[in-house]
């Protein structure tokens, strides 16, 4: 038991330290010698847990995807009860990527990596899957006769804006996240509405 314990807590370390280096270093420029003395451990811990970087990464991403989709359905739930109205849910939507601002390059590297790297091109697919259920059923919930292409294209929109919103300091916005949520929220319900 205390084996184990172990094994989870090294490897906690190790994700949330790879996750620091890789934000602050980038992916590529991190060995694991430095990942390993920053995590306190040593390398031949980090490869009895993990393959290499890659699957570092993957782990990163699917405890990112796990925590999104928790997200998505607590917002799901919270709008199905009426604690928030259908604007303060896809506001709530955009500003949950504006959240990790600091990991934006980070971000941007584990998009490339999944070109190279189709685990993790994988796991990041899985996760887009799950949120396109959830944005399909808030398309809906704003224009119910949403169905075909239509539906498929409100999908694709509110997925963009939501990666959009996550990567926006690159832009030099001029408006707060707060603001341009609340205000892209209002564009997507009217556009959704306005479809017919």
């Amino acid at each position: 038991m205390v084996a184990v314990q172990h094994e989870k807590d090294g490897r906690s370390r190790i994700l949330t330290t790879a996750r620091d280096l890789f934000a602050t270093k980038g992916f590529h420029q991190t060995s694991m010698a430095q990942l390993a003395s920053a995590a306190q451990v040593s390398v031949g811990q980090i490869y009895r847990l993990f393959k290499g970087k890659e699957d570092i990464i993957e782990a990163l991403v699917q405890s990112d995807s796990n925590a999104w989709n928790a997200d998505m359905v607590v917002l799901r739930t919270k709008l199905e009860a009426g604690a928030l109205s259908l604007e303060q849910t896809f506001e709530q939507l955009l500003l949950h990527g504006t959240e990790s601002e600091k990991d934006e390059a980070f971000s941007f590297d584990i998009l490339a990596e999944s070109f190279r790297n189709e685990a993790v091109g994988e796991t990041i697919a899985t996760l887009c899957a799950g949120f396109r259920a959830i944005l399909r059923d808030f398309a809906c919930i704003a224009n119910p006769d949403l169905s075909g292409e239509a539906l498929d294209a409100a999908e694709e929109l509110i997925l963009a804006c939501m990666f959009g919103f996550g990567h926006r300091s690159v832009s030099r916005p001029k408006l707060s996240a707060q603001r341009a949520a609340r205000r892209g929220a209002q564009m997507i319900v009217a556009g959704l509405k306005a479809v017919h």
